[in-house]
């Protein structure tokens, strides 16, 4: 098992991230407008709430460089 720490992969991500939020949003609650900024910050501290700083994840979801 290995450890990642959520929030800042997150972050890293995060221009896919708020493209994919933004899908989400559109998809989910069609004529909604959202800014994806603010969005993702919202998530990112939710996800901080209520995860560990650092969550285990099985091996076969971690790959090495």
């Amino acid at each position: 098992m290995a450890y990642v720490k959520i929030e800042e992969i997150i972050e890293h991500l995060e221009y896919g991230m708020k493209r994919a939020l933004e899908d989400a949003v559109s998809r989910t609650l069609p004529g909604v407008s959202v800014d994806s900024s603010q969005l993702l910050k919202e998530f990112v501290k939710a996800i901080g709430k209520t995860c560990s700083m650092w969550e285990q994840v099985p091996d076969k979801y971690v790959k090495p460089d």
